[in-house]
This record gives structure tokens, sequence and C-alpha cells, in this order.
């Protein structure tokens, strides 16, 4: 397999936009625990709700939508799409009273 220009560039965009990010807040998050756990308090509401729903879609989830639609067939995506709800309210509801509780995290 011969990777040509534009499959590099690709590759080395990816990396950097992994990377760089992490690599500028890496150093913020070691001054403290609320500022590792929780930035600080400085991130909006929505954003963390955003980021409680996308920790949800980890690697077993397409497993999980497999074997969803193996068992029931392709109404079966239905049952999956019911998650959105529960993703909505976790971003307008909950993040909301996380956020005000204090707490950095749940365990």
């Amino acid at each position: 397999m011969h990777l040509q220009l534009v499959d590099w560039v690709i590759v080395v965009a990816s990396l950097l936009v992994c990377f760089v990010p992490a690599l500028f807040f890496g150093k913020r998050a070691g001054k403290s625990t609320s500022e590792f756990f929780a930035s600080g308090r400085a991130v909006p509401w929505w954003l963390a709700g955003l980021s409680m729903v996308a920790t949800t879609f980890s690697s077993d989830t397409p497993n999980l939508v497999t074997d969803i639609v193996r068992r029931n067939g392709v109404a079966g995506n239905w049952v999956w799409w019911a998650f959105v709800l529960t993703g909505v309210s976790t971003v307008f509801c909950y993040a909301r009273l996380w956020r005000r509780s204090g707490v950095m995290t749940d365990l």
C-alpha cells in the first residue's frame, strides 16, 4: 500500500487536531483538581453537557447498535434513536444542575 500526499496530509492534520489542544490544555489542567475535572468552572453549561453526551459514544456503541440491528432488524434502530431523548435531557437539564451543584466528578 502506497500512501499519497493527500493521505499523509490527512494523517498529520488528524494528529494535530488531537494533540495540539492537549498540549495547550495539559499545562492548565495540572494546576489544580478543579482545573483538571471541571476546567476551572470556565466551560459553559451547554459545552459540558455536550461533553457528557459525547462520552457515551464510546468504542462499544457501534457493537451495541450492530447487535440491536442483528436481533431486531432495521426497525431496531428506533431503540437506540430513543437514546437521543436522554442525550438531549442531559445537555439541557442535567448539565445546568451539575454545574450549579459544584461537584467536580461523579466518582
